[in-house]
């Protein structure tokens, strides 16, 4: 491990001196290429120069304590320097776990209303308003594919892309089955109601990543439905894209450019059959894959919103830790309760590791 740190230490120490360099910052391609390689190296780098510090701290207040005088302070600087390496460390180890290609990607959420008719469709519409504010409390944009609303306010089902900075390092983490209990605006009698919704979270994947046979693919037009005014009844923009050898279908009728509609329906188709392809592969995936989509029934979930005792509870987390406080959840303040899920996803990969 500390040989890799120690070449990751000079390739970063390389790539600050190239980009003093005259040649290198008059070439603005040549310099955002090295600062890219630089930011991702800086972290582990930074990180491995702190712990030889501390090591050399230790190291010095050894040397300290067989000397009479100064023995009761250098056995203090020695369990501080002690202390701070070892945390040093673990931050090391978190660092080195292999990264997921996908992180940096933006994603493609899909949010269904399961069981609870009304209520469960409702529901989603809670878990769509909070993705929304969550979005953009980290400057993330939301664009929405495709809705199927009821008359109530609900969502049957929504598709939307959401893009930015590490949207997929926070976000997929929320596919699952998410339970609600709550005395539904629809319940006149008071009675305390248990429904669900599912959530789907795919990572964007581009063209270049995955092609797609155009022979493969029948694609249809239709008139968008819902708000609209006029646009709606006289141009047909709506695209359905229908993938025959696997029955996929994507619809995207969010733009008035059909063109538009086209090009999003089929980042989503593309997102949808490389994860397929990747499930086939990895059977780990395949089992993700399925916890994600799940039937909406009230036993498959990740994560339960109780109303009526105002917490929210993520069933994959353990202790005191798997608790929040709903409002500020249902309010798109997401942060506490994604921080405790890395933290976790981070902990078993490290005892993994471990156990390899």
């Amino acid at each position: 491990m500390f040989e890799r740190l120690s070449r990751i230490k000079n390739q970063y120490e390389e790539l600050m001196r190239r980009m003093e360099e005259p040649e290198t910052y008059s070439d603005p391609a040549l310099y955002a290429k090295c600062d890219r390689e630089a930011r991702e190296l800086r972290p582990l780098a930074e990180a491995y120069a702190a712990y030889c510090r501390a090591g050399q701290n230790l190291e010095d207040a050894r040397e300290l304590m067989n000397d009479p005088e100064m023995r009761e302070l250098a056995q203090e600087e020695f369990q501080q320097a002690k202390a701070e390496r070892e945390k040093l460390e673990h931050e090391i180890r978190i660092l080195l776990l292999p990264r997921d290609p996908n992180d940096s990607k933006n994603v493609i959420m899909e949010i269904r209303g399961g069981v609870g008719g009304d209520e469960g469709m409702l529901f989603a519409a809670d878990l769509y308003r909070m993705y929304t504010m969550y979005a953009e409390s980290r400057g993330w944009k939301v664009e929405v594919v495709n809705v199927s609303e009821t008359e109530l306010g609900g969502i049957k089902e929504i598709s939307f892309v959401v893009e930015g900075d590490g949207a997929w390092s926070r976000l997929k983490f929320e596919a699952g089955g998410h339970r609600v209990q709550r005395v539904p605006v629809t319940e006149s009698g008071g009675r305390i109601h248990t429904s669900a919704a599912t959530v789907a979270v795919l990572p964007e994947i581009g063209e270049v990543e995955f092609k797609l046979d155009p022979n493969d693919l029948k694609i249809d037009t239709y008139r968008s439905s819902g708000a609209g005014g006029q646009h709606v009844n006289k141009t047909e923009s709506a695209i359905r894209i229908t993938h025959l050898p696997t029955g996929t279908v994507v619809e995207c009728q969010d733009e008035r450019s059909q063109y538009k509609n086209k090009d999003r329906a089929m980042q989503i188709l593309r997102s949808k059959l490389y994860e397929a392809e990747q499930a086939k592969q990895n059977a780990a995936v395949a089992a993700e894959r399925k916890s994600q989509i799940g039937s909406g029934d009230r036993s498959e979930r990740i994560r339960t919103y109780n109303f009526p005792q105002n917490r929210v509870t993520d069933h994959r987390l353990s202790g005191d830790g798997r608790s929040f406080n709903i409002d500020r959840i249902i309010n798109g303040d997401l942060d506490p309760l994604i921080d405790a899920l890395v933290t976790a996803d981070q902990a078993a990969r490290l005892a993994a590791q471990t156990e390899n």
